[in-house]
């Protein structure tokens, strides 16, 4: 297969914007991607809007993430931790209508702070992002600080998929972010020197979606390489939530991938390819599966996402393949009824 010239159609976003028009609808002129966040999302309604932060860090031994999330009428803030091989915890708060808890309209305006059987502040300060979390476990209380760096120029996605005029997200997804700090566990103290990864989101959503999320982020062949995969809810948009962030460089991939993977055996090996070009072509190994099934009404979720390594070879644009070998991260599939 020979090698793609260009990495994508869409058009790229280079100057501030505003996601919705005056009555709240989608602003034609904001669908495209960019390289920072320069969308000012000044979502208007009640009923279908959904916002949120979700941070996960991963080390070599651990994991933890923290979410944050208001969907109008009900608010949701939870804490999931993962020791390979041995402790997993997870915890939610919620809060009927979302009162008091509030996310700014964009990503640099202001900061997430949550109180109440989980409790979370997000904030950002000089050179990142700083995570701090808390709750209870079986084994002590969970308390975490973590930093996540943002060096200068360090490229990161963000997008916007327009399914119509009224229903739409725009996407903010940051790899390759080094993360240092510690997770304590009653008397235990864990060091947590890895990467950060985020998902930040402002939309107005159908109430029934199906998506594939996929992300890593490490150092492999020489070079600091995030990877970022979207599929299923992108699909004949025109937009994708494809990316590689190779040494703080962005390359906007256009293509929809080709996920092939097993919804009767999770932890069965994914792979991961653009069928029409040599991009990506990657085998994602699950070793756990976090399984996750909610019925409640108006909210019935099923997610499952599954943490392992990706292997294989990505080609950024201008650049060289680029061998993955056993880069840490995650892929899953989630069925939202919100």
């Amino acid at each position: 297969m020979p090698p793609t010239s260009s990495s994508t159609h869409e058009p790229e976003i280079t100057a501030p914007i505003d996601l919705c028009t005056a009555d709240g609808r989608l602003n034609p002129a904001a669908v495209g991607w960019s390289r920072t966040p320069l969308h000012r999302c000044n979502l208007r309604g009640w009923g279908r809007t959904k916002r949120w932060e979700y941070w996960c860090v991963t080390t070599p031994t651990h994991l933890i993430a923290v979410t944050v999330s208001d969907i109008d009428y009900l608010a949701l803030s939870s804490v999931y931790f993962l020791e390979y091989g041995g402790r997993e915890y997870g915890k939610t708060g919620m809060v009927p209508f979302a009162r008091g808890v509030r996310l700014p309209e964009s990503l640099l305006d202001g900061d997430v702070a949550v109180r109440g059987a989980v409790s979370a502040e997000i904030r950002h300060e000089e050179g990142g992002t700083r995570l701090r979390a808390r709750c209870a476990t079986p084994d002590g209380p969970l308390e975490a600080d973590l930093l996540v760096a943002l060096p200068p120029g360090h490229e990161t996605l963000s997008v916007v998929i327009p399914w119509s005029e009224r229903r739409f997200q725009y996407t903010s997804k940051h790899t390759a972010r080094r993360a240092e700090g510690t997770v304590r566990i009653g008397a235990e103290t864990i060091d947590f020197t890895g990467w950060g990864v985020l998902d930040h989101g402002r939309g107005r959503w159908p109430y029934d979606t199906l998506w594939n999320w996929g992300a890593a982020s490490g150092e492999t062949d020489g070079h600091v390489v995030g990877l970022q995969f979207g599929g299923k809810w992108t699909a004949g948009t025109g937009m994708t939530e494809n990316a590689l962030c190779v040494d703080g460089r962005l390359t906007k991939i256009g293509e929809e991938l080709e996920w092939t993977y097993s919804t009767a055996d999770y932890l069965a090996p994914w792979t991961l390819r653009t069928p029409g070009s040599d991009r990506v072509d990657l085998t994602f190994t699950p070793f756990h599966e976090r399984a996750d099934r909610t019925n409640a009404g108006l909210i019935a979720t099923e997610g499952h996402q599954c943490f392992g390594h990706y292997s294989g070879v990505v080609r950024p644009e201008g650049g060289a393949p680029i061998r993955v070998d056993g880069l840490l991260g995650w892929a899953e599939q989630v069925r939202m009824r919100w």
